[in-house]
């Protein structure tokens, strides 16, 4: 069994992109600049935020954190959005989810699709359905990474995606049928109503889970030898950990990694790779500013 190891790739991701910013800089140009924009004190979401600001320092990349408090109207918001889109600033992101209160559809339209380095605006997800020059959304640029990097065929392949969000499983169906490397897959999006869900995924030669439910695949499900991908997190109490909690993922990971060729983990798996994609969209869109 191959273990696919995301924060290892991760890594490697990092040195060549912190490689190619120093050449940047060698040049004259201006360090690549990603800002981070968090509205509350969603515990997750300062995590996440914070991983991503030490990853930038890490590469050389200039970083702008802006704290907004829970408090915050949607017009102040889409004013702040405003003003990093007229900004001198690269690319960046909006950390979801937002207070119940502001309109997530509302602030992602108001991006500058040439900053929106998540790639979540509906003109790059278009760009990505056909093929077109864009930014990928991170996880799923991720994880097309993860396959190309272990080289895990997937031309002609069977896939199963496992959950439909925006964000991963919409995307990833895509960008697995196109005709690309990795890609060129036969593709099945499968989610909470399909029917016969255990007979689908047990034909999958590449199984992506991103179904929002701790250990919700198991054994039975996989077929012997396929790769599964685990986009899944979840912070469980637990007796096995000094802090009381543990993370698991949507995949029962003990069980399933003996039948198959390849498994990423959680954590350790999807998360580190989010980021470095995050980071690979930022330098690009630095690029394209020179």
């Amino acid at each position: 069994m191959v273990l696919i190891d995301g924060k290892e790739t991760s890594n490697q991701i990092k040195e060549e992109i912190a490689a190619e910013v120093t050449q940047l800089v060698a040049s004259g140009k201006k360090a690549p600049h990603l800002a981070a924009v968090l509205v509350g004190e969603d515990g997750a979401s300062q995590t996440y935020v914070n991983a991503k600001v030490k990853a930038c320092k890490k590469v050389g990349f200039e970083s702008t954190l802006v704290q907004m408090s829970s408090e915050t109207t949607e017009a102040e918001l889409l004013a702040k959005i405003d003003e990093l889109n007229n900004s001198d600033i690269d690319g960046y992101i909006v950390q979801l989810p937002l207070p119940k209160h502001i309109d997530e559809h509302k602030v992602l339209l108001a991006i500058d699709p040439i900053k929106d380095v998540d790639g979540f605006h509906p003109e790059n997800v278009g760009r990505m359905a056909l093929g077109l020059p864009t930014y990928l959304p991170a996880t799923p640029y991720g994880i097309l990474m993860m396959l190309e990097r272990y080289n895990i065929e997937t031309e002609g392949k069977s896939c199963v995606v496992m959950g439909r969000s925006h964000i991963v499983g919409s995307p990833m169906s895509i960008l697995m049928s196109r005709n690309t490397n990795p890609g060129n897959s036969t593709v099945t999006m499968v989610h909470s109503r399909t029917k016969n869900l255990k007979e689908i995924t047990a034909k999958a030669d590449i199984l992506i889970v991103g179904i929002g439910k701790p250990e919700f695949v198991t054994a039975d499900m996989v077929k012997e030898g396929a790769t599964v991908i685990d986009v899944g997190i979840h912070r469980l109490p637990s007796e096995l950990t000094k802090s009381g909690f543990k993370l698991f993922g949507d995949v029962k990971f003990d069980e399933v990694s003996e039948k198959c060729h390849a498994i990423s983990p959680v954590p350790g798996g999807v998360g580190p790779m989010t980021i470095a994609s995050l980071l690979k969209n930022t330098l690009i869109a630095a690029q394209r500013r020179e």
